[in-house]
Protein backbone atom coordinates (compact mmCIF):
# COMPACT_ATOMS: atom_id res chain seq x y z
CA UNK A 1 0.00 0.00 0.00
CA UNK A 2 1.36 3.81 -0.99
CA UNK A 3 -0.13 6.24 1.76
CA UNK A 4 -0.09 9.86 1.35
CA UNK A 5 0.62 11.55 4.61
CA UNK A 6 1.82 14.78 6.40
CA UNK A 7 5.26 14.57 8.33
CA UNK A 8 3.98 15.90 11.92
CA UNK A 9 5.61 16.53 15.41
CA UNK A 10 6.02 12.87 17.20
CA UNK A 11 2.86 11.67 15.44
CA UNK A 12 0.06 9.95 16.85
CA UNK A 13 0.06 7.15 17.17
CA UNK A 14 -2.80 6.18 14.52
CA UNK A 15 -0.51 8.10 12.08
CA UNK A 16 1.75 5.62 12.58
CA UNK A 17 -0.04 2.67 12.33
CA UNK A 18 -1.07 4.03 8.38
CA UNK A 19 3.18 3.99 8.30
CA UNK A 20 3.93 0.89 9.94
CA UNK A 21 1.26 -0.50 7.29
CA UNK A 22 2.60 1.19 4.01
CA UNK A 23 4.93 -0.10 1.70
CA UNK A 24 5.74 3.51 -0.28
CA UNK A 25 4.84 6.62 2.50
CA UNK A 26 4.40 9.82 0.37
CA UNK A 27 5.01 12.94 2.44
CA UNK A 28 2.86 15.96 1.35
CA UNK A 29 5.17 19.15 1.05
CA UNK A 30 3.23 21.80 -0.64
CA UNK A 31 0.06 22.17 1.19
CA UNK A 32 -0.71 25.08 3.22
CA UNK A 33 -0.06 25.75 6.43
CA UNK A 34 -2.94 25.33 9.19
CA UNK A 35 -3.11 26.22 12.29
CA UNK A 36 -4.16 23.88 15.27
CA UNK A 37 -3.26 20.66 13.45
CA UNK A 38 -0.23 18.06 14.12
CA UNK A 39 2.30 19.94 12.44
CA UNK A 40 3.26 21.44 15.09
CA UNK A 41 1.67 20.05 17.95
CA UNK A 42 1.17 16.42 19.98
CA UNK A 43 -0.56 15.54 22.76
CA UNK A 44 0.83 12.72 25.57
CA UNK A 45 -0.05 11.59 29.23
CA UNK A 46 0.99 13.67 32.34
CA UNK A 47 0.54 13.32 35.17
CA UNK A 48 -2.50 15.40 35.56
CA UNK A 49 -3.78 13.91 32.15
CA UNK A 50 -3.71 14.68 28.46
CA UNK A 51 -0.98 17.43 27.81
CA UNK A 52 -0.51 19.61 24.76
CA UNK A 53 2.93 20.66 23.77
CA UNK A 54 3.15 23.22 21.22
CA UNK A 55 5.88 24.60 19.29
CA UNK A 56 5.45 27.99 18.32
CA UNK A 57 6.17 29.09 14.65
CA UNK A 58 6.57 32.67 12.66
CA UNK A 59 3.51 34.04 11.00
CA UNK A 60 4.10 36.24 8.10
CA UNK A 61 1.31 39.23 8.54
CA UNK A 62 2.10 40.18 4.71
CA UNK A 63 0.61 36.55 3.89
CA UNK A 64 -2.64 34.89 4.48
CA UNK A 65 -1.23 31.61 3.27
CA UNK A 66 2.61 29.95 4.04
CA UNK A 67 3.50 26.74 2.37
CA UNK A 68 3.91 24.10 5.84
CA UNK A 69 7.60 23.71 3.97
CA UNK A 70 8.55 27.44 4.67
CA UNK A 71 7.04 27.82 7.79
CA UNK A 72 9.46 28.65 10.70
CA UNK A 73 10.26 27.81 13.92
CA UNK A 74 9.77 30.72 16.62
CA UNK A 75 12.95 30.16 18.80
CA UNK A 76 12.49 33.18 21.28
CA UNK A 77 10.69 31.09 24.30
CA UNK A 78 12.97 27.98 24.77
CA UNK A 79 9.86 25.67 24.33
CA UNK A 80 12.52 22.74 23.48
CA UNK A 81 13.78 22.77 27.07
CA UNK A 82 10.13 22.88 28.28
CA UNK A 83 8.94 20.22 26.08
CA UNK A 84 11.74 17.74 27.00
CA UNK A 85 11.24 18.54 30.69
CA UNK A 86 7.32 17.76 30.26
CA UNK A 87 8.04 14.41 28.21
CA UNK A 88 10.65 13.58 31.35
CA UNK A 89 8.70 14.22 33.86
CA UNK A 90 5.70 12.29 32.01
CA UNK A 91 7.74 9.28 30.90
CA UNK A 92 10.45 8.60 33.62
CA UNK A 93 8.64 5.32 35.46
CA UNK A 94 7.92 4.11 31.99
CA UNK A 95 9.59 0.89 31.04
CA UNK A 96 11.82 1.44 28.22
CA UNK A 97 12.07 5.72 28.77
CA UNK A 98 15.64 5.34 29.87
CA UNK A 99 15.97 2.56 26.15
CA UNK A 100 15.01 5.48 23.85
CA UNK A 101 16.25 8.41 25.76
CA UNK A 102 19.27 9.15 24.09
CA UNK A 103 18.20 8.47 20.63
CA UNK A 104 15.43 11.81 21.24
CA UNK A 105 17.09 14.11 23.14
CA UNK A 106 18.50 15.47 20.69
CA UNK A 107 15.72 16.51 19.41
CA UNK A 108 16.02 19.36 22.49
CA UNK A 109 18.82 20.56 22.21
CA UNK A 110 19.77 20.89 18.57
CA UNK A 111 18.55 24.31 17.20
CA UNK A 112 15.97 23.85 14.55
CA UNK A 113 14.63 26.57 11.96
CA UNK A 114 12.25 24.84 9.38
CA UNK A 115 9.35 23.61 11.21
CA UNK A 116 8.61 20.93 8.45
CA UNK A 117 12.39 19.73 8.32
CA UNK A 118 12.49 18.70 11.89
CA UNK A 119 9.31 16.76 11.66
CA UNK A 120 10.91 14.77 9.02
CA UNK A 121 14.01 14.32 11.24
CA UNK A 122 11.81 12.75 13.75
CA UNK A 123 10.30 10.49 11.63
CA UNK A 124 13.64 9.29 10.46
CA UNK A 125 14.62 8.92 14.19
CA UNK A 126 11.17 7.13 15.39
CA UNK A 127 11.71 4.44 12.02
CA UNK A 128 14.77 3.80 13.67
CA UNK A 129 13.68 3.08 17.11
CA UNK A 130 10.68 1.42 15.67
CA UNK A 131 12.46 -0.26 13.37
CA UNK A 132 10.20 0.53 10.60
CA UNK A 133 11.54 -0.02 7.21
CA UNK A 134 9.57 1.96 4.39
CA UNK A 135 10.14 4.36 1.25
CA UNK A 136 9.94 8.40 1.33
CA UNK A 137 8.49 10.39 -1.20
CA UNK A 138 7.75 13.80 -1.64
CA UNK A 139 4.79 15.72 -3.65
CA UNK A 140 5.93 18.29 -5.69
CA UNK A 141 2.17 19.52 -6.63
CA UNK A 142 -0.11 19.74 -4.43
CA UNK A 143 -3.69 18.05 -5.92
CA UNK A 144 -6.59 16.23 -4.52
CA UNK A 145 -6.36 13.58 -6.68
CA UNK A 146 -4.19 11.37 -6.03
CA UNK A 147 -3.01 7.16 -6.24
CA UNK A 148 -2.00 6.75 -3.21
CA UNK A 149 -4.05 5.77 -0.01
CA UNK A 150 -4.95 9.51 1.64
CA UNK A 151 -4.27 9.82 5.27
CA UNK A 152 -3.71 13.49 4.91
CA UNK A 153 -6.66 13.98 7.77
CA UNK A 154 -4.50 12.90 10.12
CA UNK A 155 -3.25 15.79 10.66
CA UNK A 156 -6.57 17.61 11.98
CA UNK A 157 -6.24 17.75 15.43
CA UNK A 158 -9.38 19.18 15.96
CA UNK A 159 -10.88 16.26 15.20
CA UNK A 160 -10.49 13.05 17.01
CA UNK A 161 -9.84 9.77 14.62
CA UNK A 162 -12.43 7.40 14.54
CA UNK A 163 -10.46 4.65 15.46
CA UNK A 164 -10.74 3.37 19.03
CA UNK A 165 -7.33 1.58 18.95
CA UNK A 166 -6.59 -1.47 21.13
CA UNK A 167 -5.62 -0.68 24.92
CA UNK A 168 -2.27 -1.29 26.06
CA UNK A 169 -1.05 -0.31 29.54
CA UNK A 170 -0.03 3.18 30.22
CA UNK A 171 1.62 5.13 33.25
CA UNK A 172 -1.25 6.80 34.55
CA UNK A 173 -3.86 4.66 33.01
CA UNK A 174 -4.60 4.10 37.37
CA UNK A 175 -5.71 7.46 37.56
CA UNK A 176 -7.32 8.61 33.98
CA UNK A 177 -7.78 5.23 32.45
CA UNK A 178 -6.77 4.57 28.74
CA UNK A 179 -6.29 7.83 26.36
CA UNK A 180 -6.38 7.06 22.88
CA UNK A 181 -4.46 8.05 20.00
CA UNK A 182 -1.88 9.60 21.71
CA UNK A 183 1.80 10.77 20.49
CA UNK A 184 3.71 7.82 19.22
CA UNK A 185 5.88 8.59 22.21
CA UNK A 186 3.56 7.19 24.64
CA UNK A 187 3.48 3.91 23.08
CA UNK A 188 7.12 3.88 21.95
CA UNK A 189 7.98 4.27 26.36
CA UNK A 190 5.87 1.93 27.83
CA UNK A 191 5.64 -0.96 24.55
CA UNK A 192 9.21 -0.73 23.66
CA UNK A 193 10.50 -2.94 21.13
CA UNK A 194 7.25 -4.36 21.17
CA UNK A 195 5.93 -1.19 19.45
CA UNK A 196 5.99 -2.57 15.76
CA UNK A 197 3.95 -5.27 16.35
CA UNK A 198 1.35 -3.22 17.87
CA UNK A 199 0.98 -1.00 15.06
CA UNK A 200 0.92 -4.13 12.77
CA UNK A 201 -1.81 -5.16 14.28
CA UNK A 202 -3.69 -2.30 14.23
CA UNK A 203 -4.55 -2.20 10.46
CA UNK A 204 -7.78 -4.35 11.16
CA UNK A 205 -9.07 -1.30 12.39
CA UNK A 206 -9.16 0.70 9.46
Amino acid sequence: MNILIHPTYFPTVAHFVAIANADTVTFEAVDNFQKQTFRNRMYIYGANGKLLLNIPVKHNKEKQKTLYKDIEIENVENWQKQHWRSIVSAYKSSPFFEYYEDDLKDIFTTPHTSLYNLNVKIFNILCNCIEVETSILYTDTFSSLTSHSDFRHLVNSKKETPVQLEEYTQVFCDKYGYLNNLSILDLLFNEGPNTLNYLESQAKFW
